[in-house]
């Protein structure tokens, strides 16, 4: 079975930094491309940012442009998140997703068209 375990989250002031991790265990990550998205509480889902198996690029979200980046260990099977210079309004659930066989929905950073999601890991930025 394909797991994403998520972990990282807590609680951090703003313009402090955090580095998420998104564990696979089941599947080779880098035969996928791999999402971030977050949901804050009364909020939808959002897309952050993507790496995509068939480039091997990444985009973000206009919201974390210039402030988080994606990365990958194959060694681990982990992806990373790296988020410098949070805002509170960064605060939500972060998730990590696989899309199995294309990068369509992961390079628009479409949550609905993903196929394995993690449970999540909180990240609150407050003072």
């Amino acid at each position: 079975q394909l797991h994403l375990v998520e972990s990282g989250g807590g609680l951090v002031q703003p313009g402090g930094s955090l580095r998420l991790s998104c564990a696979a265990s089941g599947f080779t990550l880098d035969y996928y491309s791999i999402g971030w998205f977050r949901q804050a509480p009364g909020k939808e889902r959002e897309g952050v940012s993507c790496l995509s198996k068939s480039t091997g690029s990444t985009n973000y979200a206009d919201s974390v442009k210039g402030r988080f980046a994606m990365s990958r260990d194959n060694a681990k099977n982990t992806v990373y998140l790296q988020m410098n210079s949070l805002k509170p309004e960064d605060t939500a659930v972060y998730y990590c997703a696989a899309e199995i066989g294309s990068d369509y929905y992961c390079s628009a950073l479409a949550s609905y068209g993903m196929d394995y999601w993690g449970e999540g890991t909180l990240v609150t930025v407050s003072s």
